[in-house]
């Protein structure tokens, strides 16, 4: 006889759809009330209330669920790596800025 997970227990009780159209994983906060890992800054908010990171780990809280994926890169160790490889679409606006911020301090340098 298998045992059934409890998620897929979860899932006859109501109509809940466990993963979102990024691919993170939901949690719904009646499965896990309290994540006791430290706030970050780091990752775009997408609506949420706060975030957590535990190494490779991120998961946003929301009012009634916490969402979780595992980056590739964990950027506390190598922001650049992470820009590139999980959140490239961010960084044309790093370059950009930096470009910018080159030829500005190039030419303040001249006068």
């Amino acid at each position: 006889m298998k045992k059934a997970s409890f998620i897929s227990l979860l899932s006859l009780c109501s109509s809940v759809d466990f993963i979102d159209g990024d691919g993170n994983i939901l949690i719904p906060k009646s499965v896990r009330p309290i994540i006791d890992l430290g706030i970050t800054m780091l990752g775009e908010k997408k609506g949420c209330k706060k975030q957590y990171r535990y190494g490779n780990l991120h998961i946003r809280e929301y009012e009634s669920h916490y969402s979780a994926h595992l980056d590739k890169v964990d950027p506390r160790v190598d922001p650049l790596g992470h820009l590139m490889v999980d959140a490239p679409n961010y960084l044309p606006g790093l370059l950009s800025i930096a470009s910018m911020t080159k030829r500005y301090l190039e030419s303040t340098k001249k006068t």
